[in-house]
Formats: C-alpha cells, structure tokens, sequence
C-alpha cells in the first residue's frame, strides 16, 4: 500500500489482464485494457437482477443513499440522473467559486504557524471541504461534521472492511441523510443562489429529482469531491517536494500542466470495479454475466506503452495518460472542480510558501482503493 506501482508494473508485464486472488476476480493492468474497458457497455456499475442480494439489516441506511445514486446507475437511469444534475451544476457554477477558493487559500495560509505542522488538516482538507460547503449552500459551521460523515461512508469501499466500519458507515449515512432532507426541505420555500437550490429546480422534460436522489446527489459530490480532492493535493505536495519543485512549475501557464502530471503519477482513486451484463471475451479472458472485473486506474497511468518514462513525476510531459477521473459515462461530474481547486490550491501555496520543505518523509495510510498520506508533516521555513 506504501507503494503498489512495483506490484502494478510486475503485473501489467505479464498482460493486460490478470486474475487478482486478493479480489478473487479479473483486473485491468494496461491502459489499452483500462481505457477500453471504462467504455464497454456491456460492462457496468449496477449489480444484475438477478445477482441482487438484500443488504444485512445494519447496512440498510447505507444503502439506502446507494440505490439513488447515479455512480452506481446505468442508462438509461444514469443518463437521466446526470442529465438533471448536470443542469444544476454548470460551468458557470464552478468558474464563479474562484475568487472565493483564491481567498480561501491565503487564509488558511495566513494562518500556518512558524513551527513545523501537518498541511493535511491545516490546508488540504480545508480547500475542499469549505469549498463544496459553500457550492452546496451548507454552513461552513458544519464542514467538520460533513467531513466525518465522509470519511465513514467512503471507509466501505476500503479492502478489508470491518463489521464496526460497516455500523460507523451506515449510522452516518443515516445522519448525513436526515441532515440533508431538512435542509432541502427548508431549501425548496427558501431558494438561494446554490447547487441545492439549482438542482431542486433543475428539470428535463418535465422530470425533476426526487427528494431521495437529491440526497444520493449531494452526498456523492460531497464524498467523492471531498475524499479525492484531500488525497490529491497531499499527493500532489508531497511529489512537488520530493522531485525538488521547479519555481515555473506552478506558476499561472504551468499550473494545468503541473496538475494533470500528479493525477497521472499519484492519483487518489486507484481501482473502479464493473460487473458483466452478458457473457464478455476480453484480453483473453472469458467473463460469466455478473462477474465483476477491477479496473486499474493507476496502473493504466503508468503503462510504460503510453507514456515514456512512466515512474518519473514530470510536470512537463503534458500528460495523456491520465485515467484518474474515469471513462465513458461514468467520467467524474466533479473533474471540472476538482481541477480548478487543485490549480488553484498548489499556485497559491508555492507562490506563498516558496521555501516549503518536508520535515519528516511522508507516509500514506494503510488503506485501498483511496490511495493518500497519512500525514504530511512540513515546515514553511
């Protein structure tokens, strides 16, 4: 988990796919493979009927949000789903939080101290979860509290869950969805110029979100945008640093570049599963309907036959390998802002912090598929 590139590069040489016995089921290794396969419509994240099993009565709340959300929907459900949200969260939504996530950044810096401190809590953390707070219209008061009910949900698709992970998860499930429900509620007779408010009255031939949906929809953009971004930026800091940042390298005509290249070397989401909706010959492998198959994100991201010199971070390779937000219908609604945070947060902190150092070597949390640090432990001076 300190470093699955050795294992990805070991296995991709063997084939573009290969039977993972951790997980019991076929992995995608190669971005041929990984890219071919994120498209494949007979390929998808819903469980077939009829391998549809009743969730133990503990994980009820959890998956009651699941079952509205559209990462885990197919067209055509899916397709209306992000059709209706994709009307609320628009192009002019995001680019108008930049001011604000620009201030954002120089406060929390404003307020590092002298000494050496951890930047995941002080300033990686604090980028997004502020940041879809106010995209979202929730008090700012509450980003603690969203960020702990986060961190539960997103611990189910950790490997090697726990009974207690899956109550810890469930009961926050349940809190974030009453949360939500009151707050949507008080939204519809109160409209303001936020995302629940727009996806409220977000409309498709007649078709509106339901109240349940509305609630899957938040909590996804939350979790996803949130957990993904706070391992980003900590990954994406830690590679600056110990590849010796160049100071052009994230400056304003630089930044994209910059971003794109830690997404591809380090990204925060390392696999993405499907299930087979019908008998699937791929790679040499034969897949039964209801089978599932991992996707190796990551791994496709360092295939050495798309990109040269794959393990060497290079904020100037213009990166076109880059698989971290997905592929095909399920491509990351969120990409868009999560880019801009990035951009934003890395300029801001280089060109604040210009002598930036570690102060002990990083370590990344002992989990998967989320790949991040445990800490990041740094001095501004």
């Amino acid at each position: 988990m300190q470093n699955p590139y050795v294992f990805y590069a070991q296995a991709r040489a063997q084939g573009a796919l290969q039977f993972w016995a951790d997980y019991n089921m076929v992995a995608a290794f190669k971005h041929s493979a990984v890219h071919m396969l994120l498209r494949d419509r007979r390929l998808g994240r819903e469980i077939p009927t009829e391998d549809t099993i009743a969730p133990p009565d503990h994980l009820a709340p959890f998956y009651a949000v699941e079952d509205h959300s559209m990462l885990e929907a197919e067209p055509p459900r899916h397709t209306r789903l992000r059709k209706l949200v994709l009307r609320a969260f628009t192009t002019n939504q995001i680019t108008a939080l930049e001011p604000a996530i620009r201030k954002l950044c120089h406060d929390l810096i404003d307020a590092f101290p002298n000494t050496p401190f951890d930047l995941l809590p002080a300033y990686c953390t604090q980028v997004p979860i502020v940041t879809i707070c106010r995209l979202l219209g929730v008090p700012e008061d509450m980003s603690e509290q969203l960020k702990n009910w986060a961190h539960k949900m997103v611990s189910m698709y950790q490997a090697g869950r726990t009974h207690d992970v899956e109550v810890e998860a469930a009961k926050a499930a349940l809190e974030f969805s009453d949360f939500l429900r009151s707050y949507i509620d008080h939204r519809r007779n109160d409209p303001r110029d936020d995302l629940i408010t727009a996806l409220i009255a977000a409309e498709e031939e007649g078709d509106t979100l339901s109240t349940e949906e509305l609630i899957s929809t938040c909590i996804l953009l939350l979790n996803a945008g949130h957990e993904a971004t706070v391992h980003t930026l900590g990954n994406g800091v830690k590679s600056l640093l110990e590849f010796g940042a160049a100071p052009d390298w994230t400056v304003a005509d630089r930044i994209e570049n910059t971003v794109e290249e830690i997404l591809r070397f380090d990204p925060p989401l390392h696999m993405f599963t499907r299930y087979a909706y019908e008998e699937v010959e791929i790679f040499g492998h034969t897949l039964q309907r209801g089978d599932q198959v991992a996707l190796l994100l990551a791994a496709a991201n360092r295939d050495p036959a798309v990109c040269e010199d794959p393990d060497c971070f290079n904020p100037a390779r213009r990166a076109k390998t880059n698989s971290a937000f997905g592929g095909g219908v399920h491509f990351c609604v969120g990409a868009p802002l999560a880019r801009m945070e990035m951009q934003i947060a890395l300029a801001t902190l280089f060109e604040r912090c210009p002598s930036l150092r570690l102060v002990e070597t990083p370590s990344y949390s002992n989990s998967y598929h989320f790949h991040g640090l445990e800490r990041l432990i740094v001095s501004t001076g």
